[in-house]
């Protein structure tokens, strides 16, 4: 194993062939560069010890970009990161204060007193519990009914011709080119006219006609590359057409079959603009309308708004965990041989 002197020789030193001397000289000087911005960040570091968040601040700039400097990508990865990151950091950081402040110049991300009192107020003093769970029902509802209807629909439009199919296919795909704005006046309607106004059962119709065209288009394009064969090889040992959908055609396609779900999940989870539309009782808002009244007219109360932000966040962060190893493709190669 080669200590890191050798390494860092042939790496950033030793000529490589047909290199120019350009490329000598950037690349030795990378070499030179990179461990003194790692020591200079160090040095600002210990030299700041009345703030340790600005001190770890130079250290792990230097780091960065001693990184950079060795491998710009992962330099490059590393900062998109970090900028990803640090807007979800300082909403937790509000979220343990104790003063309705936005705004602070620290960079630490526990505050100074730091409390969950915001967390507790949420459920104590507000009825976020409510909101979620009205939020939980509506969510697996539409995912779960969206995908089932979806998956049939699709399959229907994959393996069959009959009179009409073409133009549905067009009609599903145009219901897409509508703006949001346009169907809250037609679903508030026809919600109004079913009774169901103020309703979860409302609210879920709603949101599955959105859902299901979009969800039928991707679903029949993954059908369409799973081999026919498949479904016939199964019926000649005598499966149905229905055993061979549920048995083949369905395992097949669970990939595309989660990203249905987690797509009918997220739209459903985080819509506002139709809930707002047909709920206005106040036992039966989700999340998205219950912490809209957070926000006042002349006080915001930014600790239990950021509160209820990283609670919200967890289903989904964990969903799309779990959801992961499925959210990949092809499946079915290998499955035919011709």
């Amino acid at each position: 194993m080669n200590n890191p002197i050798a390494l860092w020789q042939r790496s950033f030193w030793n000529e490589r062939p047909y290199d120019n001397p350009f490329r000598i000289w950037t690349r030795r000087t990378r070499g030179i560069v990179a461990p003194l911005a790692l020591l200079v960040g160090v040095v600002l570091g210990l030299l700041i010890p009345d703030n340790f968040g600005t001190g770890l601040f130079y250290a792990l700039v230097g780091a960065w970009v001693m990184i950079t400097l060795v491998r710009p990508s992962h330099g490059f990865l590393l900062f998109y990161c970090v900028f990803t990151i640090y807007p979800v950091s300082r909403v937790f950081t509000i979220s343990l204060r104790e003063t309705q402040n936005l705004l602070s110049t620290s960079l630490a991300l526990i505050p100074d007193n730091a409390t969950f009192d915001n967390y507790e107020k949420l459920f104590t003093e507000q009825n976020f519990s409510l909101w979620l769970w009205n939020s939980f029902l509506i969510t697996i509802t539409v995912s779960v009914i969206g995908v089932i209807v979806s998956a049939t629909s699709a399959y229907a439009f994959s393996r069959w011709r009959f009179p009409g199919r073409a133009p549905g296919l067009l009609i599903l795909l145009s219901t897409q080119m509508i703006p949001a704005g346009m169907l809250l006046i037609p679903i508030f309607i026809i919600v109004a006219r079913l009774g169901l106004q103020n309703n979860i059962l409302g609210l879920s119709l709603a949101y599955i006609t959105t859902a299901v065209p979009l969800s039928i288009w991707i679903l029949r394009g993954y059908y369409d590359t799973i081999p026919f064969d498949l479904e016939e090889a199964a019926m000649v040992d005598g499966a149905t057409r229905l055993s061979a959908f549920w048995r083949i055609i369905l395992p097949l396609s669970a990939p595309a079959l989660a990203v249905i779900f987690l797509f009918n999940f997220l739209n459903a989870w985080n819509e506002w603009q139709v809930a707002n539309v047909i709920l206005k009782a106040d036992d039966m808002k989700t999340w998205p309308l219950g912490i809209n009244e957070f926000i006042g007219n002349f006080q915001t109360e930014w600790g239990l708004y950021a509160a209820a932000s990283v609670i919200i966040t967890v289903p989904v962060v964990a969903l799309f965990l779990y959801s992961s190893k499925y959210l990949i493709s092809g499946l079915t190669l290998g499955s035919v041989k011709g």
